[in-house]
């Protein structure tokens, strides 16, 4: 299972988003991985999984599917992410 988080960290919501993060990964033990969408590597990210809002969160089977989204600067809780990861 892997869990992505598409934003800018210049932004309006870039401070809420860092302080998400690392709070979910102080809670739970688990790291999220997180994509600039300006970047190559973000940039194709935001295409294939349809991101078109910033922050994003996305979680991905081992095949590649698209399981979760949860779009825009109302992040999910915690507990909602972890059921994906504990998945």
């Amino acid at each position: 299972m892997r869990v992505v988080c598409v934003w800018r960290r210049s932004s309006d919501y870039g401070r809420m988003v860092e302080e998400w993060l690392r709070d979910f990964e102080r809670k739970t033990g688990v790291e999220i991985e997180e994509l600039d969408p300006d970047t190559g590597e973000g940039e194709s990210f935001c295409r294939a999984y349809d991101v078109v809002e910033y922050p994003t969160i996305v979680v991905i089977d081992n095949n590649g599917g698209a399981l979760a989204t949860w779009r825009g600067q109302m992040l999910p809780t915690f507990d909602e992410v972890n059921y994906w990861v504990m998945q």
